[in-house]
């Protein structure tokens, strides 16, 4: 919008014999175009029609010979009694000459003649336009304070009166309102935001003291904010998991039989777990226990025989070690068929995925089947990918925000970081973190979502920069 303007300059030999009057004194037919004007400028379709408003129906209000619209970006746009405007035309390359001028030199609606023109364009006056004109500008921005996007210029042969300036000065305002509701600069127009930035370090008119210096204080502030300590933090995707759960394996090789629990289910210390397929152990435990007997039996015959026969005497001692290989053997599968029923070493939870999928299944010695957690005992474990590690001491900060809690975040501290990065079930690496719990937490082990860790603390300027630098140098090699 322009400011508002109260009286118009005009010639000093004019201005003694005209009565001034303010717009509300003015006549009914001068108030009545002022109106019609402002609903047709209100309900205009495009800014080809306010264009053609401005320069040809604004002499309802105060007659002229000539109009000409003009903006900064594009520069003529429009010319009273013209549909089309040639650019290359001299009197159209002169007009904007003046426009630029005027521009520069007046920021409110003013008369002016050629005497306010310097030699070169003043040269050329008579032969392009009347004596009189007058300079209506158009606010560029309403958010830069003296800058114009454009002006509407009249040219007559009669001096300007001030009732005349006070009705064009209103017209302009509401034209320029209507005009600026249909003009929608683009978001990233480099022109606008210089004009901004240009207004915000000019100092106001009138101003004093240290505010004469804003580019100063400005610099100071910005080095003040780019030196000031920031925290380095990652994003990297969290899981409740148990702190020191009993991982339960398979005492043998075999084929697992049943399941005697089911998944989070609580159990005791001893309490059954799942048991193996026994058939093979019992048969292998009875072929064993029957060639003991053999081997016994054999020992008794021998040992009769010995009474009479020197040679047998030295069997003896054969036998008797075949028997403590064959009890050896029994009492190793004896324990087998003890350990074929697995037992819960604790009290807790049972953690597996899916019972069904290992009932049928031959497993090896030691492969992992569950685990045994405690409810209580919970920490957080966090997979920091290679690209996003940050320096992390112990006993940092994090948070993890589970997708099933977003809005209450688990707080924890850093216990240790991995040394080596390990490979996932993804293909990708990434550091393993485990972070302690700060309070206890009624989230169940192993919901997952995003978690935060928090390292040292850095100057604005490398937390700004660090990511783009990294990026730059793994893919140009700076």
């Amino acid at each position: 919008m322009i400011e508002q303007v109260t009286s118009i300059e005009v010639a000093p030999e004019v201005a003694a014999t005209v009565r001034a009057q303010p717009v509300g004194n003015a006549g009914n037919g001068s108030l009545a175009a002022l109106l019609d004007l402002s609903r047709r400028a209100r309900h205009a379709r495009d800014m080809a029609e306010l264009t053609f408003m401005a320069v040809n129906d604004t002499h309802a209000l105060a007659p002229y010979r000539q109009a000409a619209l003009w903006s900064e970006d594009v520069g003529l746009r429009s010319l009273s009694g013209v549909v089309q405007i040639e650019a290359n035309a001299p009197y159209a390359q002169w007009l904007e000459r003046v426009f630029r001028h005027v521009n520069v030199e007046g920021k409110r609606p003013h008369a002016f003649d050629k005497s306010d023109l310097p030699e070169d364009l003043a040269a050329d006056w008579d032969e392009w336009l009347p004596e009189h004109a007058m300079w209506l500008p158009l606010a560029a921005d309403r958010h830069v304070k003296g800058s114009a996007r454009g002006a509407l210029l009249l040219v007559r042969d009669l001096s300007w009166t001030e009732q005349e300036g006070s009705l064009l000065v209103e017209w302009m305002d509401v034209w320029n309102h209507a005009w600026q509701a249909r003009f929608k600069p683009p978001l990233f127009s480099l022109r606008i935001w210089k004009a901004r930035v240009a207004s915000f370090l000019r100092p106001e008119d009138g101003a004093r003291g240290w505010w004469k210096s804003r580019p100063l204080w400005i610099t100071v502030i910005v080095l003040g904010l780019l030196f000031y300590p920031m925290r380095l933090s990652v994003l990297a995707p969290g899981e409740l998991v148990p702190a020191k759960p009993a991982v339960v394996r398979a005492p043998l090789e075999g084929v697992i039989e049943s399941f005697a629990v089911r998944p989070n289910q609580i159990v005791k210390k001893g309490q059954l777990l799942f048991s193996f397929d026994e058939a093979l152990i019992q048969s292998r435990l009875e072929v064993g226990r029957q060639t003991m007997a053999t081997a016994e039996a054999e020992y008794r015959q021998t040992a009769q025989q010995a009474l009479s026969d020197v040679r047998s005497k030295a069997q003896m001692a054969l036998l008797s070690g075949k028997i403590r290989e064959k009890r050896a053997e029994v009492e190793y599968l004896e324990e087998q068929l003890t350990r074929a029923r697995v037992l819960s070493p604790q009290d807790g939870i049972v953690l597996v995925d899916d019972p069904s999928e290992w009932i049928g299944r031959p497993v090896a010695v030691g492969e992992r089947i569950m685990r045994i957690a405690i409810p209580e005992d919970k920490e957080i474990e966090v997979w920091v990918a290679m690209g996003d590690a940050i320096p992390l001491k112990e006993g940092a900060s994090a948070s993890l925000y589970l997708n099933a809690s977003p809005l209450a975040p688990v707080k924890a501290t850093l216990r240790y970081v991995s040394h080596d990065a390990v490979q996932r079930p993804d293909g990708s690496y990434a550091y393993r973190v485990r972070a302690q719990l700060e309070d206890a937490t009624e989230h169940r082990v192993g919901l997952k979502g995003t978690a935060k860790l928090y390292g040292e603390r850095v100057p604005f300027a490398y937390w700004l920069v660090r990511r783009p630098l990294a990026t730059i140098r793994s893919t140009l090699g700076l």
